[in-house]
């Protein structure tokens, strides 16, 4: 099966529970999405130039993700915020291998649905799967059910090369261009027994080029953005008497 269908299979999962007036829209959608991935097809035919992609300005201190290169995270809120940006500029995104991703979280961080394909099961075939959605989306995130050998990681390098695209993997990828890891994480929100959580810091530790860095994150802040954690949040008062 094409790449395409792959994606026009799994796509639009996440809408099974829409309204009766969204499902009557849907045929010209999917036509227009038809035409999207026959553009990006198109583009595809031949080796590329490395690109950087847009990344959420909450990130721009962090990390760009560069078309090529392949990029390693220890949790879901570090894959799906590396994606928003690229997922904002109007790129295709997928996602590999991870059959609890909250799609109303994914919204929040800033993913457009509209542009993401979900495969959350695919077993023995993820590798296959992987390589597959690389014809279509410039940014895939894949969490590997298996530890990936250096052999299956540079077949996969050279493919992102050729498809100007960028992998990132919620796990361990032998030889990746870059490492995020979070460091230290706390909540704000929670009381003693009662409460909501509101916003997330983190430090995020980026092994890239030259020493490690430590970077001051919200992950997210209490308007649900990605923000560098440079000055303490204003937490509202009803927030500050839960708390």
């Amino acid at each position: 099966m094409s790449a395409a269908l792959t994606m026009l299979e799994y796509m639009f999962d996440y809408k099974k529970v829409s309204s009766h007036a969204t499902a009557q829209k849907a045929p010209q959608k999917a036509r227009s999405r038809i035409h999207e991935l026959q553009q990006r097809l198109q583009q595809m035919q031949g080796p590329a130039v490395s690109r950087t992609l847009e990344s959420l300005p909450g990130l721009s201190g962090v990390i760009h993700l560069r078309t090529g290169e392949t990029y390693t995270v220890d949790s879901p809120s570090l894959a799906t915020a590396l994606a928003a940006g690229p997922s904002q500029a109007g790129e295709w995104i997928a996602f590999v291998g991870v059959p609890d991703l909250g799609f109303e979280a994914a919204a929040q961080f800033g993913i457009d649905l509209e542009r993401t394909v979900v495969v959350p099961r695919p077993g023995e075939l993820w590798l296959s799967v992987t390589a597959g959605l690389l014809d279509v989306a410039s940014v895939v995130i894949v969490k590997p059910p298996v530890p990936v050998t250096a052999q299956q990681a540079e077949r996969l390098k050279s493919r992102l090369r050729m498809k100007d695209a960028a992998l990132v993997c919620w796990g361990e990828w032998p030889r990746s261009d870059a490492t995020l890891t979070i460091s230290r994480s706390s909540w704000l929100g929670l009381g003693r027994g009662h409460g909501r959580l509101t916003a997330r810091r983190v430090v995020v530790s980026v092994r890239q080029d030259g020493p490690v860095r430590h970077v001051p994150l919200w992950l997210p802040d209490i308007n649900q953005q990605v923000a560098e954690r440079d000055h303490e949040v204003i937490v509202p008062l009803a927030v500050a008497q839960a708390g």
